[in-house]
């Protein structure tokens, strides 16, 4: 359903307020009246809202069906960060890989940011047929604006039937705007996607807290538009004789960017989400002082300590280190879960992972049906043993 914003021009004063109010900056003053520019308006309506004089109006207008012929093919949006290629790119290349095969379609992969064609030829091995490079020193920092103004010039340039970004904080925060724009449906944190006959994106998605799966399907609108869950999918396999087309994008003209980066600030220390091994603690543990016991387990084996929500909604625990749906998704090598019940948010977060090391006194656990090694016994006899027998064995 698309929506206009209208300017009641007998209303309105040219008081300017809704100048000042538009956060888009879409809203100008030309002889002495409001003037939209509707290619940038979002339709959030903050501007009615500072509008006293009532000359502004947000109606829907017919319901408009896509020609969706005109749009083929997946193309998803690869992340950088400081000149290293996250590695969400790569599990929206399996994914993308896949949908695109099923569908008989190209696979396009957007690559943005400063000095970056170097890694182009990297994603045409990684499954891509095509890679558009965007390469601009306005682009070394990822921004919002700048990097909608550039995937949005992307997908008219080719039209694809599905668009897919990366959930990390940044996709998360970008892909809305992106959707807004398009005036298209957004799933966000998808952990499943399919196509089905009719090249109607499937996409699947966790709801009311985990508790059920919820699938959705954006009929009318393209291109159909997803964030893919960190850690769900997994990595393209890199093919060395695979070939694609590279091509260097112009930068558009109106390329905008309101935000000044005073700080880059960089989180210390190894990111759960790319740790091999962690050591987790659950409701098993009695106290916050009691998670050093799981700290020098995890420093032993040269992982990172996780929770799970209970703990972290305690503050016993920062929010970075919780694991589960409503935190983040890990697949390490070794996970060693310490009286962790297993609920279903929970296993969501972390069932992947290649080993799985449960302790808990309960036998009825529900961590014990996912993990290869059980222990049933007290973590604070249990651990302090592994942590003994660690430290002989490096002796």
């Amino acid at each position: 359903m698309a929506g206009t914003l209208r300017v009641i021009e007998e209303k309105c004063t040219g008081c300017g307020a809704c100048v000042s109010a538009c956060p888009y900056g879409c809203i100008t003053l030309v002889e002495g009246k409001a003037t939209i520019d509707e290619s940038c308006c979002q339709l959030c309506g903050v501007c009615i809202s500072a509008c006293t004089e009532g000359a502004l109006e947000l109606s829907e207008a017919a319901k408009e069906f896509e020609d969706k012929s005109k749009y083929k093919g997946v193309m998803v949006v690869a992340e950088q960060r400081r000149g290293k290629i996250h590695r969400i790119t790569y599990e929206l290349l399996w994914i993308g890989r896949k949908l695109a095969d099923k569908l008989g379609e190209e696979l396009t992969c957007v690559l943005i940011g400063k000095d970056v064609r170097k890694y182009a030829e990297g994603l045409v091995r990684k499954g891509a047929d095509k890679v558009l490079v965007y390469d601009d020193e306005r682009l070394e920092i990822l921004r919002e604006d700048p990097y909608a103004d550039v995937i949005v010039d992307a997908v008219k340039a080719e039209m694809p039937s599905i668009l897919l970004m990366g959930g990390t904080s940044f996709g998360r925060a970008l892909a809305p705007v992106i959707a807004a724009r398009l005036k298209t449906g957004l799933t966000a944190d998808c952990t499943g996607l399919d196509v089905d006959e009719e090249g109607n994106l499937i996409q699947t998605r966790p709801a009311y807290g985990g508790n059920i799966m919820a699938t959705i399907v954006c009929r009318e609108r393209r291109p159909q538009m997803a964030t893919v869950r960190y850690k769900v999918m997994k990595e393209a396999e890199e093919d060395p004789n695979r070939e694609g087309l590279v091509m260097e994008m112009d930068i558009p003209s109106n390329l905008r960017d309101r935000t000044k980066v005073l700080k880059e600030v960089i989180e210390e220390g190894q990111s759960i989400e790319d740790a091999e091994i962690i050591v987790a603690g659950g409701g098993g543990i009695r106290a916050p002082e009691d998670f050093r016991l799981l700290e020098e387990l995890a420093n032993l084996l040269g992982g990172v300590v996780g929770a799970s929500r209970n703990v972290v909604d305690k503050g016993w625990m920062p929010k970075s280190r919780q694991v589960g749906l409503s935190g983040k998704t890990v697949r390490p090598k070794l996970y060693i879960a310490c009286g962790i019940s297993g609920s279903v948010q929970h296993l969501a977060g972390m069932k992947n992972s290649e080993v799985i090391v449960a302790i808990n006194k309960d036998p009825s656990a529900r961590i014990f049906d996912y993990a290869r090694f059980g222990v049933v016994g007290d973590l604070y006899e249990i651990v302090p043993e592994m942590i003994k027998i660690l430290k002989e064995i490096k002796r």
